[in-house]
């Protein structure tokens, strides 16, 4: 018989683009996750748009995902707590410009959650390369309006089934680690590249935090997997770990089109298999 920490669950593609949110990298690290048969508890301190943790074909007896972005996190409690209205909200709207420009001159402390939650998805949806901070009008000639409401509305409602059954989390990432931790926890950490730290909001992740995040991580009864990219600092900081090194191609971000590798590491304290 199945157990329930075997669980098979169906992938689930995020319903908007996020700086850094692996999709190059993926496949490879949802295999490893996948393959491991030792976690029961799967936790995300940087979950993101779920980049990693929607990907995944196994669901674990017991999940946890967080992200220090109120934005994020009223997200996913707006689409678990307040599917309909939300969607109601959203049925109208399509893709221009103009409204792109409003709503990102809005303060979303003003809005109520639902709205907050809207705009967020909006913005996220159209914003160049998925950027968090910063954002800018994304125009791409080779596919449809990226806010289209009948074909997102099915990856919304897989979303939400997906989040059903899993705890959602607002918290700084040292706080969110120490009460998940056990020997039959696994976490994966997509934290924001070494001297990019600002990419996702002022204050939200400082440079000082990867040599904590390394302290914390030495002493942990659980195991995780880290991905960074390949920096001299991250070798040095992370020093005494596994390390295995991975080549991501990017498209450039110009009229050319030209592709660009970048090395990547997946750190870790145990030996990660191959896949």
């Amino acid at each position: 018989m199945r157990t329930i920490e075997e669980h098979e669950s169906t992938a689930v593609n995020p319903v908007a683009p996020w700086m850094g949110g692996k999709r190059h990298l993926a496949k490879r690290i949802c295999a490893i996750i996948d393959a491991d048969n030792n976690h029961k508890t799967y936790a995300e301190p940087f979950v993101g748009m779920g980049g990693i943790f929607l990907r995944r074909h196994k669901q674990a007896k017991s999940e946890f995902i967080n992200d220090y972005s109120r934005d994020v996190h009223n997200f996913f409690r707006i689409l678990q707590e307040h599917y309909v209205p939300f969607i109601e909200y959203m049925k109208w709207k399509i893709t221009t410009q103009a409204e792109f420009a409003r709503l990102n001159k809005l303060d979303p402390t003003s809005m109520t959650d639902i709205q907050r939650a809207a705009r967020f998805l909006y913005l996220q949806r159209l914003s160049f390369g998925g950027k968090v901070d910063g954002r800018s009008f994304g125009i791409d000639v080779t596919r449809p309006a990226r806010f289209d409401f009948t074909t997102l509305q099915p990856n919304l409602e897989a979303l939400k089934e997906r989040l059903s059954g899993m705890t959602v989390m607002n918290m700084d990432w040292s706080d969110f680690i120490t009460p998940i931790d056990r020997p039959s926890t696994l976490f994966y950490l997509d934290l924001p590249y070494y001297g990019h730290e600002n990419d996702y909001g002022k204050d939200m992740f400082g440079r000082d935090q990867f040599e904590e995040m390394a302290k914390q991580l030495k002493n942990i009864n659980g195991r995780f997997i880290l991905s960074l990219n390949d920096h001299k600092e991250v070798r040095k900081i992370f020093h005494g770990f596994e390390f295995q090194d991975e080549q991501v191609t990017y498209k450039a971000s110009t009229k050319s089109g030209k592709a660009k590798k970048v090395g990547e590491v997946l750190i870790s304290n145990w030996a990660l298999p191959k896949t």
